[in-house]
């Protein structure tokens, strides 16, 4: 159905990650398992977080948010991803097509900044021990998951806002393997000026500036931990934020190189891969790098399951 010069879109194409049949059943199975993975662990160490009272301080606060918003995440891509690699044509309905990008853009954000309220806790926890359980108080960790949860829904209220003002012409076939701006920008016959300048400005707000606070807080972080005399006391200092910084670096990276860079510039096959590494490798491996290899958590498991012993 056409008006003028505009056509009015009802579904869109996905390209999709590939059209080799036995590459599709390949990575269908590949997908489902990281997937199952991910949403098992995640929701595996939000129910230990609950139930066992010595994991109830602020570290774990923000941990089990994380783990709920690594759920959520990898839920609004991958479901559908995995329909599209056993289906002969990949469809998106426009609205699906909005809801996804309402929820990529709410939910990696809030992330971004949980990411930064996590570097803080571990500032406050290696350069103020002693105030540590005041300044990271209830109300403290509230308010920080409050305040990124809203500076999240602002960023992806304007990105999905702007994208339903967008006209579309004829092509409808999105090159990527889910909903996202960058593409769906490329098939608008109207202006993304508008699209663009919010994706730069956002992209500074949700990724650089909070990153610019992390290497603030690990600048403190590392001069606390040279100032320890022992070497085991530094070791295990810089064990509680290694596995945080890994994750901030891949995460950050990854978003920024995806989202800061015109539509222009945009390039199909360097998006898939990144998305692939923030999207959904991501949150399966922040249990395990968060997590799996923290001895609170496994004493933790081990106690859920009868099997922790005596001490």
């Amino acid at each position: 159905m056409k008006l003028g010069n505009e056509t009015l879109v009802s579904q869109f194409l996905l390209e999709g990650l590939t059209d080799t049949e036995e590459l599709r059943h390949l990575l269908f199975a590949i997908f489902l398992l990281v997937y199952i993975v991910a949403v098992v662990g995640n929701l595996g160490i939000v129910s230990l977080i609950i139930m066992d009272s010595r994991l109830h301080t602020p570290m774990y606060f923000f941990l089990a948010n994380l783990s709920l918003l690594d759920t959520a995440y990898i839920s609004n891509t991958v479901p559908q991803v995995l329909v599209h690699l056993l289906a002969p044509v990949r469809t998106m309905p426009y609205h699906a097509c909005l809801t996804q990008i309402f929820f990529l853009h709410f939910l990696a954000p809030w992330e971004c900044f949980l990411l930064t309220a996590m570097a803080y806790d571990r500032y406050v926890a290696i350069c103020q021990p002693l105030h540590y359980l005041v300044l990271m108080g209830p109300r403290t960790r509230t308010g920080l998951a409050s305040i990124s949860g809203l500076l999240a829904l602002a960023n992806a209220l304007t990105h999905t806002i702007l994208a339903a003002r967008l006209k579309f012409c004829g092509p409808r076939l999105i090159t990527h393997f889910f909903c996202d701006l960058p593409p769906l920008m490329k098939l608008s016959c109207s202006s993304t000026w508008a699209n663009e300048l919010a994706l730069f400005f956002f992209s500074f707000l949700v990724a650089l500036a909070p990153c610019a606070l992390v290497v603030i807080s690990y600048i403190h972080v590392v001069a606390a931990i040279l100032r320890i005399r022992s070497a085991e006391g530094r070791r295990k200092a810089f064990s509680t934020c290694a596995a945080h910084i890994t994750v901030v670096c891949v995460f950050y990276v990854a978003s920024v190189l995806c989202y800061i860079l015109p539509s222009s510039a945009y390039s199909g096959s360097r998006d898939r891969v990144l998305s692939v590494l923030y999207v959904v490798l991501t949150p399966m491996l922040n249990p395990i790098i968060y997590s799996l290899r923290n001895k609170e958590v496994k004493r933790a498991l081990l106690k859920a399951l009868g099997k922790e012993s005596a001490s």
